[in-house]
């Protein structure tokens, strides 16, 4: 048949002229350019696995980053590898009378795929060296004094001799401190790659140290794996770096190998430093021991001065008083820094000859080296001088060592104790106002020390973007200070992170305590034998133990006086009837408790202010919540299987000034907007939407009532509050299309992440005007967009 149809084509080629001859020869050659295309795809698929090949080659040796437009070559050409291959599938076997039409387009992709080999020659290299992101500025003190220290462990730093580093001594005697600052030095250091600080645990939790690593490196590792897999794991992504391990605060003795952080060598350039109390820890790991000193009589009066105000020194006969009370300190930079911030604003010679009379007493009678520390901590929280401020810095040890508290996070517990209250007007508000004011207190007298907490957190890209918050932390010195001399003072009983799986008596049992708190252990039962020695407990927190899936049914029957119940983050599935005895429980918090499924009535517990169910498993609303007159805090957000909040519940709790729900409207859906709308004393609201036509119905229905709220609203995906301002919207992963985004007047955050089918943020200019409060918009992954703000004909005309 060819050889018949060429026949014929050389006939037409001698009578039709040029253009016939043009198709003749396309014809002729559609074959040849067939394979010639198939050839350059060849290649083209050889090159780029070349390219795939020496990337993996440079990322393992880690330090260096893909260039941008290889990056781009790469998508470019799978792009052309799928689209060609799938061209000449369609082509194989064409009609005869087709080949001469399609032959141009043959020849196009060959100039295409020639274009994309010639693109991928790269003389600049594939790869760049990578600035040293070592990780996050910590916040710190700067150094008085131990200079001579830090310049002797920078310079086991930056040599080669020494790859393990013991940093030694007494609690409160400056190490933290010290490698902070060295920490914040690396930042700006080109010698390593990166630069990981990890608070150790104690007990020791090889479990979570290696996930805190892994998180570091940007990297997971999988749960499921025994330890020695995950340290293979983890220790196959160290070696990709040249990097600095910080361990803070390490109280036991380990391995490196069993948590998979390879030794530190000449040959690999790497650093380990240890902190720690004990000598005999860092000998264990064959570190080189640096000594911390205590500071000497000249830097311990530099640093006093330094956190009390020099203008002391102004006050007659006040110098040697100071000096004598610097000396008390004997040097460490922990109890200085706390005592002088106590001190902080007196300028009464008798209240300082006072002070320096009650810190020598407290001293005099000790010997052992950390209640020496303790006496000296324990001056500075009796000088506090009232109990509601004693009573919240108290609070802040019953969480595990070094916990991060976000402000929010943290006046909510004080309020739940009833530590602080509001005033009868905005109450929640103003107990907030009153809880900021406690936290700046605890912090200038250097009771609590300023950190971050991230509140939120997105993907964008290989990595994430994280939101982070005010907050505090407590020095474990102070800590262990707080548990072991005051908290036996007020009944308290904190047996936190210990890896406690029974509650028995040997685990020093305080009788009858006021106030017991069992977080983060590994608690697989409560035993019912618990319940007598609590018969005057008012506090019994529990969250965090992730294996506790069960309380005896007539547990709660003698615990009448408890006022604050937390079991959040544990597996329970249902709550005894007791609870309903309860009468003066007043928080209860429940927050993930994933299966969580069943709640007895609640309609007894008259005293309830707080019910927080949060994430919870819950498939319909607890009986009896309508009964709860006493109710100020409602959170009911993020539960996947509550499907409706039943009519006249959300309407009975007028008492309700913190509603936290996912909004519902529709004859199917039972609504909760009107009712929430009628909640005269609601002063802070969150809601999540299904999608954008729920919540602009919301926001067009309810103008009034914004303007008196606080609000954090969220369409789409349900993830979490991001709480920067006192009024934000987040949009999250849902699909707009040309739906019109009808914004809050008073809107302040706008956040936008992974929007679909979304061309501008908002479609009219009506909507920009109404929205003059808007400080910030933040758009994350939403590659539809084209535009931020679009106008239309009549809009852009009458500007």
């Amino acid at each position: 048949m060819a050889d018949i149809v060429g026949a014929i084509f050389g006939a037409l080629n001698c009578i039709c002229g040029t253009p016939t001859c043009n198709c003749i020869d396309q014809y002729r050659n559609f074959n040849d350019d067939v394979d010639e295309l198939r050839r350059k795809l060849d290649s083209l698929t050889s090159q780029k696995q070349d390219i795939e090949s020496r990337i993996e080659e440079a990322e393992a040796r880690g330090g260096r980053t893909v260039r941008q437009q290889v990056q781009e070559w790469r998508k470019q050409a799978q792009e052309i590898n799928v689209d060609v291959r799938a061209f000449l599938e369609k082509v194989q076997g064409v009609k005869w009378y087709k080949r001469a039409c399609l032959d141009k387009r043959v020849c196009r992709k060959i100039n295409v795929v020639k274009e994309m080999l010639e693109k991928g020659s790269f003389t600049e290299g594939l790869v760049i060296e990578r600035a040293p992101a070592h990780g996050n500025i910590i916040p710190t003190e700067n150094l008085v004094g131990e200079i001579s220290t830090k310049e002797e462990i920078w310079g086991y730093l930056m040599g080669d001799e020494v790859g393990m580093i013991g940093v030694c001594g007494i609690g409160g005697v400056g190490k933290t401190t010290i490698m902070k600052n060295l920490h914040n030095d690396l930042q700006r250091e080109t010698r390593f790659q990166k630069v990981i600080w990890v608070t150790v645990s104690h007990p020791l939790n090889v479990f979570e140290l290696q996930k805190k690593i892994a998180s570091a490196m940007g990297e997971r590792l999988p749960e499921d794996e025994e330890e020695m897999m995950r340290a293979a794991a983890l220790m196959e992504i160290m070696r990709r770096v040249r990097y600095v391990v910080i361990l803070d605060d390490v109280w036991d003795m380990f391995s490196l190998n069993d948590v998979g952080i390879p030794d530190p060598k000449a040959h690999n350039g790497c650093k380990v430093v240890v902190t720690s109390r004990s000598i005999e820890v860092c000998s264990h790991l064959r570190c080189k021991i640096v000594k911390v000193q205590p500071l000497s009589q000249e830097e311990s009066l530099k640093l006093f001065l330094d956190r009390v105000g020099d203008d002391v020194l102004q006050v007659p006969g006040l110098e040697e008083i100071l000096k004598l009370i610097v000396e008390e300190c004997a040097g460490l930079p922990l109890a200085i820094v706390v005592i002088a911030g106590s001190m902080r604003g007196v300028d009464d010679v008798n209240v300082w000859r006072n002070a320096l009379v009650e810190l020598r007493d407290r001293v005099k009678s000790v010997k052992h080296s950390n209640d020496e520390i303790f006496k000296r901590l324990r001056f500075s929280f009796d000088r506090l001088d009232n109990w509601e401020v004693k009573n919240c810095f108290l609070y802040c040890s019953f969480f595990r060592e070094d916990y991060v508290f976000s402000r929010r996070e943290l006046i909510e517990c004080w309020i739940d104790e009833e530590l602080i209250n509001g005033l009868p007007s905005r109450k929640r508000e103003t107990a907030y106002n009153r809880g900021h004011a406690i936290i700046d207190r605890l912090e200038k007298n250097f009771l609590l020390e300023e950190d971050t907490f991230y509140s939120g957190e997105f993907r964008e890209g290989d990595g994430t973007v994280s939101f982070g918050s005010a907050a505090v932390k407590m020095h474990d010195v102070m800590r262990d200070m707080a548990i072991v001399s005051i908290a036996p003072e007020f009944g308290y009983m904190i047996k936190v992170g210990m890896n406690l799986v029974e509650l028995q008596d040997e685990h020093g049992w305080v009788e009858d305590p006021k106030k017991l708190s069992l977080m983060e252990n590994n608690i697989l039962k409560v035993p019912l034998s618990l319940s007598p020695k609590c018969s005057t407990l008012s506090t019994l927190i529990l969250s965090s133990n992730p294996n506790l899936s069960e309380i005896p049914e007539s547990f709660f029957e003698e615990m009448l006086d408890l006022k604050v119940l937390d079991l959040s983050s544990t597996a329970i599935e249902t709550l005894p009837n007791s609870v309903s005895k309860l009468k003066n429980l007043s928080a209860m918090r429940l927050q993930f408790c994933e299966k969580l499924k069943y709640l007895p009535s609640l309609a007894n517990l008259k005293g309830l202010k707080k019910l927080d169910l949060h994430k919870a498993g819950i498939e319909v609303v607890p009986e009896g919540m309508e009964m709860l007159i006493s109710l100020e805090y409602l959170n009911l957000l993020f539960c996947p299987n509550l499907k409706e909040i039943p009519t006249g519940i959300l309407s009975n709790l007028s008492g309700l000034q913190y509603l936290a729900v996912r909004c519902l409207r529709g004859t199917t859906k039972v609504t909760n907007f009107e009712e929430a709308a009628r909640l005269k004393n609601l002063e802070t609201l969150e809601c999540q939407f299904d999608d954008i036509r729920d919540f602009n119905y919301f926001v067009d229905k309810f103008k009034d009532f914004q303007s008196a709220v606080a609000y954090s609203l969220m369409v789409g995906r349900a993830e979490g509050m991001i709480r920067q301002s006192k009024y934000e919207l987040v949009i999250n992963d849902c699909k707009i299309g040309e739906e019109c985004i009808v914004l809050p007047n008073n809107l302040e955050d706008l956040f936008i992440v992974e929007v679909k089918n979304m061309r501008s943020i908002l479609n009219n200019i009506a909507l920009v005007e109404k929205a003059n409060k808007l400080k910030r918009c933040t758009i994350w992954n939403s590659e539809e967009m084209e535009c931020l703000v679009e106008l239309d004909a009549s809009s852009s005309s009458s500007q």
